[in-house]
């Protein structure tokens, strides 16, 4: 069986994504490996994971984001330039050979927002060491991802307490 990294897509309208890539940096960091996350149109320090991961050597977290939502459509030319700088970094990440992991996340919606072409995540994750595992989250993933991924996982929604009006929770949701 080859020892050859493979690429994870997680995708879909569900809850879990980001959480499940955190997870997967976790087990690679438990067993001793290095793992870089890079956040795609995120930032913020209140999130539980990102207050976790900062407290472990081995595991790299950067952020490409700016304060606040982008909103498909109305995305600025900052969200555009912070897009191409995550993307720049995750390929650097994936061909240098110092992690066992690299987690692309929210690449998908930086896609589906059309703040990068598919083509140049594509030749990124292409290009990526031999022995580097690539996950790639947010919804409404690309079919030309889907189809390039040796592993796909769609969370799907079916209930939130979003719709009975529960808020975010601390340690819960952020």
């Amino acid at each position: 069986m080859s020892q050859s990294g493979l690429v994870h897509v997680y995708t879909g309208n569900g809850k879990g994504k980001t959480t499940a890539a955190f997870g997967l940096a976790l087990r690679t960091w438990g067993h001793g490996g290095q793992a870089c996350l890079v956040q795609f149109m995120k930032c913020g320090e209140e999130y539980g994971e990102v207050k976790a991961v900062k407290r472990l050597p081995g595991i790299v977290l950067r952020q490409f984001g700016r304060p606040g939502f982008v909103i498909k459509g109305k995305h600025s030319q900052e969200d555009v330039e912070l897009a191409r700088q995550a993307l720049a970094f995750s390929a650097e990440a994936l061909t240098s050979g110092k992690y066992d992991l690299v987690v692309m996340d929210e690449v998908c919606v930086a896609l589906d927002f059309g703040l990068l072409e598919v083509s140049e995540v594509i030749k990124a994750v292409d290009s990526r060491s031999e022995k580097t595992e690539v996950v790639l989250t947010g919804i409404n993933a690309p079919k030309e991802l889907i189809e390039k991924a040796d592993l796909v996982t769609e969370m799907r929604m079916i209930k939130h307490p979003y719709e009975s009006g529960i808020i975010a929770r601390e340690m819960i949701e952020y």
